[in-house]
């Protein structure tokens, strides 16, 4: 006697499962994910009180570390889409934070600055900034554990183009 299986379906015994596929839990992408989920988590509680997302984060920074970069180069290395390049600094305008100046050789390209109050407040996010890096540093064990990540993490990249070339 037969077993009635219904068509496309199948009877599952823990043989059918291919010795192949890993437990996710042994999965590199899948570990990745969950950390940069967990960080990004951590971050966006850390920096709800002063309204700052990761990508306004990043572009303030590489205003204050740079100023007088292009919205095009700024754009490029942080790999955000123009249109939403555009609407980001739109916001950190409205916000005081940041502002475009037209180029002295082209009028058409845009350098951006830190405003005085941008200033100020990039000084208060790296102050926040520290406390959510501290914390996942000490969620690895320390700073030689999270030297070694780094490490490893350049290793997986190597070779890779950066988002700056």
């Amino acid at each position: 006697m037969t077993a009635d299986i219904k068509p496309g379906s199948r009877r599952r015994g823990a043989s059918d499962t291919p010795a192949e596929l890993p437990d996710k839990e042994s999965i590199i992408g899948y570990k990745l994910r969950r950390a940069q989920l967990l960080v990004f988590q951590d971050f966006i509680q850390t920096f709800a009180k002063m309204k700052v997302r990761p990508a306004e984060f990043s572009v303030l920074a590489m205003i204050a570390r740079t100023p007088g970069l292009k919205q095009t180069e700024i754009a490029e290395a942080l790999g955000i889409k123009r249109a939403n390049f555009v609407a980001l600094m739109d916001g950190l305008e409205s916000r005081g934070l940041a502002d475009r100046r037209k180029g002295d050789i082209d009028r058409r390209s845009h350098s951006l600055h830190l405003t005085p109050e941008g200033e100020r407040f990039v000084r208060k996010m790296i102050a926040t900034w520290n406390e959510h890096e501290n914390r996942m540093i000490e969620r690895l064990g320390g700073p030689q554990e999270r030297d070694q990540l780094i490490a490893l993490l350049d290793r997986l990249l190597a070779g890779e183009p950066s988002p700056d070339e």
